[in-house]
């Protein structure tokens, strides 16, 4: 007789255990054993537990190829799912071999597990996991399919409502539980006081602030002292929610036309505006992208989206100052360049339309598509593209995690006929317009951060914390998955003849980017570089660059003078005939105010099962190579938030939003 040893682990979460009775029957390339019911003493399969069982052969099955589990009921109990995490086999040759499950189990199924080292097809030697490989990919492009968003936008999950999806790429109960508590908690709050619905308007500053009365953080209280003032504002540029569009101005536009005279009193002394072109200190925002927008009918008339440009100053403090803004792309008699000695309304007025395009920018482009949705654009590829036991389905499925759940929850509450981006300046049909532009300018070296900071010309301009910290983040990402790719694809012909890795990326650049040859996106992978670059992107993408666009949401846009998706004043087309009571009518209503306060709370809230960058807690690899380099990965993200925090310790405001141990290893939130 031939004994195998069994350690079959159940999952830590709730409910995660099964009073039914399990069966496996393992599957070798010399025969298979028969089916044989896992039953000790006692209970069997209990939450967070590991238990021990033998299967007996009349012979050594040879090398082991599959794991079969089944589970049928016990007694006439109600459905009991099962969270099977992994079942480790130890041969009668004395081998260990991991079969990672991960999965919920219903009764009447069975699933048939792969073990051992992650395989690419190239390399399958035994014609029955040849066939299972083709099986499991076949019924994978079943359930996960593609769907446009929109006209002229990117692909998503066809999934319509969360319950459609498989248990195990939902968020746990808990998780749900806690984001349902953290929306109803403080909109009972605004429902108490009358303000959910709400169509008066803020009266004053004094009113205003009745907001903290409900929540604050320590940022948010900040912003309302230190909204107004113009260096705070150049910060945000930098290191607020939006940090990746300001550029460096080599020279003036045309249809912007700064003179010497208009900003000469804002320059150091002796100093012009040429001259500081030439040493670098000069930098632009510009929203020509927002030209011709739809916007949103409000009480029968258009809003006004501003297509803006905003000039800065980088000081002899260090400090970014705004020294110009034209709300307009053409320059007019009604479209006046407004500075910092304007009436202090005027400047007020011009700044927030300023920030209200560049909210729209960040939560439609910047947040929604380019880390949501492209993020499951790289999830859908990686869950039809790759069988389990491929090395880069091991490698990126814990960046997947909760995404598709989120997502699907956002297409309703966000871009539903209801969804909060209809409280917004465009509108749903604008916003979409944004993202469709966008998404035609989207380009590879853009999602690449060190090309993306060199084109932008930011290399050295200081206290730039969101680059410093990304760029470090960058390359400790990049030196784990090349030490990744590089063992798993010892050469560039190991790259080129992987057909499931050329269908992943031919997928990602025909839903993701459209066919958009011009982006620079690859289509094909020819050689290790590419493939380290491209995996590296899509990591940083969906960890890093989503804790920058998303952590500080509630910090930056809950005092809404700071930044609003919506204004309902037209902007200023003349000098000198604004008011602090122009500036509330400008404002969203109360109503509109709670409803997007309530929303950026929710995301900007904390919740159980947070996984942070370089954690992988479901056990997949077999290798101990594997093992040895992500203990690696996670030494330097550890040492690389030491440093954060050492360095925030000497700030006036912290930037924490990449402290490694705040940002996810996905798109969960």
């Amino acid at each position: 007789m031939a004994e195998y040893k069994l350690q079959v682990s159940t999952g830590d979460m709730p409910s995660a255990g099964t009073w039914d009775h399990v069966s496996v029957t393992l599957i070798g390339s010399e025969g298979e054993s028969e089916k044989t019911d896992l039953d000790n003493w006692g209970r069997d399969f209990v939450t967070g537990k590991t238990g021990t069982y033998t299967v007996k052969t009349s012979s050594s099955l040879g090398k082991l190829l599959l794991v079969k589990v089944e589970k049928d009921p016990f007694l006439n109990f109600q459905e009991d799912e099962w969270y099977c995490s992994t079942i480790e086999v130890t041969t009668p040759e004395g081998d260990a071999i991991l079969f990672p499950c991960h999965r919920w189990i219903s009764r009447g199924e069975y699933v048939e597990l792969r073990g051992g080292r992650a395989v690419k097809f190239f390399e399958e030697e035994h014609r029955l996991l040849i066939e299972h490989r083709k099986k499991e990919l076949t019924l994978q492009k079943s359930l996960y399919q593609w769907k446009p968003l929109a006209e002229g936008l990117l692909h998503t999950s066809s999934f319509e409502n969360t319950s459609e999806l498989p248990a195990e790429i939902r968020f746990s109960q808990a998780k749900a539980d806690e984001i349902e508590d953290t929306t109803k908690q403080l909109g009972l709050k605004f429902k108490f006081k009358g303000m959910v619905g709400s169509t008066e308007k803020w009266k004053d500053l004094d009113d205003l602030k009745r907001l903290f009365n409900f929540q604050k953080t320590p940022m948010s209280e900040y912003i309302a002292e230190h909204w107004k003032e113009d260096d705070f504002y150049g910060y945000q540029f930098l290191n607020g929610i939006n940090p990746t569009l300001i550029k460096l101005c080599s020279e003036l536009l045309r249809n912007f036309p700064v003179t010497e005279e208009m900003v000469k009193p804002f320059l150091a002394e002796g100093s012009s505006l040429m001259r500081e072109i030439g040493k670098g200190n000069i930098f632009l925002y510009d929203q020509k992208k927002l030209d011709g927008i739809p916007t949103q009918v409000y009480n029968g008339e258009s809003l006004t989206v501003t297509s803006g440009l905003c000039l800065f100053y980088l000081n002899p403090e260090n400090k970014l100052m705004p020294i110009a803004i034209q709300l307009h792309q053409q320059p007019s008699e009604k479209n006046p360049i407004f500075l910092p000695s304007d009436l202090e309304t005027d400047w007020l007025l011009a700044k927030m339309f300023i920030k209200n395009a560049d909210a729209m920018d960040h939560e439609a482009v910047h947040h929604l598509m380019n880390t949501h949705f492209m993020g499951e654009v790289y999830t859908v590829a990686t869950l039809r593209c790759f069988p389990v036991i491929h090395p880069l389905y091991k490698l990126l499925i814990p960046h997947c995690k909760s995404t598709l759940d989120i997502n699907v929850r956002g297409r309703v509450g966000l871009m539903g006929p209801n969804g909060i981006l209809k409280i917004s300046t465009a509108g749903i049909e604008g916003m979409i317009e944004i993202m469709r532009r966008s998404l035609s300018e989207m380009t590879y070296s853009s999602a690449c951060l060190p090309e993306n900071i060199v084109a932008r010309g930011l290399e050295s301009i200081p206290n730039y914390y969101y680059r410093d910290d990304g760029l470090k983040l960058w390359y400790i990402i990049n030196s784990f998955f090349r030490a990744a790719v590089e063992y798993y694809y010892p050469s560039d012909a190991d790259v080129s003849k992987d057909t499931e890795l050329q269908d992943w990326i031919c997928e990602i650049f025909i839903y993701g980017l459209l066919r958009n040859y011009g982006s620079g996106f690859p289509y094909s992978f020819h050689s290790i570089e590419e493939l380290i670059k491209f995996i590296t992107m899509v990591i940083f993408t969906v960890s890093v660059q989503h804790a920058a666009v998303n952590k500080g949401q509630f910090d930056f846009y809950y005092w809404i003078l700071n930044g609003t998706l919506l204004l309902h004043k037209s902007p200023p087309t003349t000098k000198g005939q604004s008011s602090m009571e122009t500036i509330m009518d400008t404002l969203p209503n109360v109503g509109e105010t709670v409803a997007t306060s309530v929303l950026i709370n929710q995301l900007s809230g904390k919740y159980s099962g947070l996984v942070p960058l370089g954690q992988y807690p479901e056990k997949r690899f077999d290798e101990p190579e594997l093992t040895q380099v992500i203990l690696e990965f996670q030494a330097e993200l550890s040492k690389l938030g030491e440093e954060i925090m050492k360095r925030n310790s000497q700030l006036e405001l912290p930037y924490d939003y990449l402290l490694p141990s705040r940002i996810e290893n996905s798109v969960s939130i």
